[in-house]
């Protein structure tokens, strides 16, 4: 299938996500934008195995042929409407709600739902999908202003208040009494509890207790202890000023931003994050007070994380969810702390 390339062009631009993973490994909506490419290609006519176009462009069944059409002529998607990219890693979740209707309009398409439990209350049901071996039970979900996602195994518990456009990918949960605001997605093998709005956790991360996480993107293999919350906006209603990579410097992104945090970064309880935080990948955050706005990779509180215990402390977490860090992770990370 098509070849995704041009990574480097917004690797640095993309951090602290693109540290750990390729620019197509991101996940806005329910898929990721490799997983995406796949999906659709399945209905594509062979012989474009060599198209190579960005890896920050965001394919969808209605927009694959003009991208296809324009390989080489990237300005002529600008003003397209139905064309997006991620350029600043918050684009992810300013993105995600419209990125959440396109997967679900994708993934659903000539498919019928396991049917909704009655123990639920449903508003706009026609806009709820649910997959095998999902449970909902004893929850109010209301798709009339963006669909609700189910995965397959995956579970909401009794209470939830569910808002959409939502997606709670394989085998994630949300816990008793979750509160969720759209666009929001949950990643597979998520936990999630307390309130979230318009955020995305990738995979394998945690926030399963109470607290607020808004406007925020969190990367795999995260967690954040109960009572751990954002700011979203601050307190002047003036525009958010968030770290820049590749400039080296701040950059002024718009009303709202909570928090960006990179793999395998967890907060300790009653953490407060502080408006437009950027958290790198495997940080462990305690201490008193807000922590800095910008948290180098590998921080242990105030200090630099050992490699081999920022190693183990990563298989202890992978353990909990039935695997253990692989030789590939342990490379790129080693790689990434040596930089």
């Amino acid at each position: 299938m098509t070849g995704i390339t041009d990574d480097h062009l917004f690797k640095e631009q993309l951090y602290p996500f693109t540290a750990t993973r390729a620019v197509a490994d991101i996940r806005i909506g329910i898929l990721t934008i490799r997983e995406k490419w796949a999906f659709i290609a399945q209905g594509i006519d062979a012989g474009i195995d060599n198209t190579k176009v960005p890896a920050n462009i965001i394919p969808t069944k209605n927009n694959i042929h003009t991208i296809l059409n324009a390989v080489g002529n990237y300005n002529s998607w600008q003003n397209d409407e139905n064309i997006k990219s991620i350029q600043r890693p918050w684009d992810i979740f300013l993105l995600n709600g419209w990125a959440l209707q396109k997967d679900f309009e994708l993934i659903t398409s000539g498919r019928k739902s396991t049917p909704l439990s009655l123990t639920n209350k449903a508003i706009a049901a026609e806009n709820i999908f649910i997959e095998e071996g999902a449970t909902v039970e004893h929850s109010i979900i209301n798709a009339s202003v963006g669909p609700v996602y189910i995965g397959k195994n995956a579970q909401v518990m009794e209470g939830c208040l569910i808002r959409g456009p939502f997606a709670l990918c394989e085998g994630a949960m949300l816990k008793m009494g979750c509160k969720i605001y759209g666009a929001t997605t949950i990643g597979p093998h998520c936990v999630a509890g307390g309130e979230i709005k318009n955020s995305v956790m990738f995979a394998n991360s945690n926030k399963a207790h109470d607290g607020y996480l808004g406007d925020s993107v969190i990367g795999e293999w995260c967690n954040l202890g109960g009572g751990t919350t954002t700011s979203n906006i601050k307190n002047t209603a003036g525009n958010v000023n968030v770290w820049n990579n590749k400039i080296r410097g701040y950059e002024e992104m718009g009303l709202k931003c909570g928090l960006l945090m990179g793999d395998y970064s967890r907060a300790a309880i009653n953490t407060s994050f502080n408006t437009g935080t950027v958290v790198g990948v495997c940080c462990n955050i305690f201490g008193e007070g807000f922590p800095p706005k910008l948290v180098a990779d590998f921080t242990w509180g105030k200090e630099r994380y050992f490699f081999d215990k920022a190693l183990q402390d990563i298989d202890n977490w992978k353990k909990l969810k039935g695997t253990t860090i692989s030789l590939h992770e342990k490379e790129i990370l080693k790689q990434l702390y040596n930089q």
